[in-house]
């Protein structure tokens, strides 16, 4: 199943505060900045989530700029569950069989396994730029479905940077789907294949527009204006003055692409 119906699936399956977890079943291995509990996968396999997990903590604090104002060590490390197999982590919830990670922000939870596919270059990196970028902003901000699911793409390397080719053709194919259509938009499970897969490319390639092309300076203060909890659209034209509304944004942003 493509990694974008992932992703939407565990959009709706993000909180995790009523699964409860004997102690007794766990082995722990801490860090400096992570938690990590385990059951019978191999230690190597342990071992490489901790390094990996501490080297994204850097990177994705680093490619949205983020100056943290606190860190993840002693009670505030965040804590990465991870299941035997698919079996063992579809008993946490009524997630679709396909799914292979879940994080619940406002815990600093991530719960997968290892089998997941794409475990260290997407599903690690994604989940932990959910965390990070909501802890930025805070919980009382407003913003988009296809903003927060594109900040979150941008930590994965691959989607960051097919995202553009998929758009390009969605356009010559009359197939695109403007920023007030994402905007508007309710995800659902009806939604087809093909519309879901085309969502999470756009959003990945305009918060990829936004960052890379507009500048990283902006998209901090962006980032901090949100934790007011204004709307979305406001804020955003108050940091980037030259966009007017969010069909000057969609413009510019399809301009660049058919460049």
């Amino acid at each position: 199943m493509n990694r974008a119906i992932l992703l939407f699936i565990l959009y709706f399956a993000m909180n995790s505060t009523c699964v409860a977890h004997a102690e007794d079943e766990w082995k722990e291995r801490k860090g400096n900045h992570f938690i990590i509990y385990y059951k019978n996968a191999p230690l190597d396999f342990i071992q490489s989530v901790e390094e990996m997990a501490g080297y994204y903590y850097q990177e994705i604090t680093g490619n949205m700029g983020f100056t943290r104002y606190k860190n993840w060590t002693w009670d505030e490390r965040a804590k990465i569950y991870i299941y035997d197999n698919t079996e063992d982590f579809q008993q946490i919830g009524e997630y679709a069989k396909w799914s292979e990670g879940v994080a619940s922000s406002r815990e600093r939870v991530i719960r997968s396994f290892p089998a997941a596919h794409g475990f260290f270059d997407s599903t690690l990196p994604h989940e932990m730029g959910h965390i990070i970028f909501r802890e930025f902003v805070g919980f009382k901000a407003k913003i988009p479905i296809w903003f927060e699911e594109g900040v979150a793409m941008y930590q994965e390397k691959a989607r960051r940077w097919g995202a553009n080719d998929a758009v390009r053709q969605a356009i010559k194919d009359g197939r695109f789907m403007s920023l007030n259509d994402m905007t508007v938009m309710e995800l659902s499970g009806r939604m087809n294949t093909e519309t879901i897969q085309l969502f999470y490319a756009e959003s990945a390639s305009i918060v990829n527009y936004i960052i890379d092309e507009l500048g990283q300076q902006r998209f901090i203060n962006l980032c901090r204006k949100l934790q007011a909890g204004d709307p979305f659209e406001w804020v955003f034209t108050s940091v980037y003055v030259r966009f007017k509304d969010l069909d000057a944004l969609n413009k510019a942003w399809v301009e660049y692409l058919q460049k």
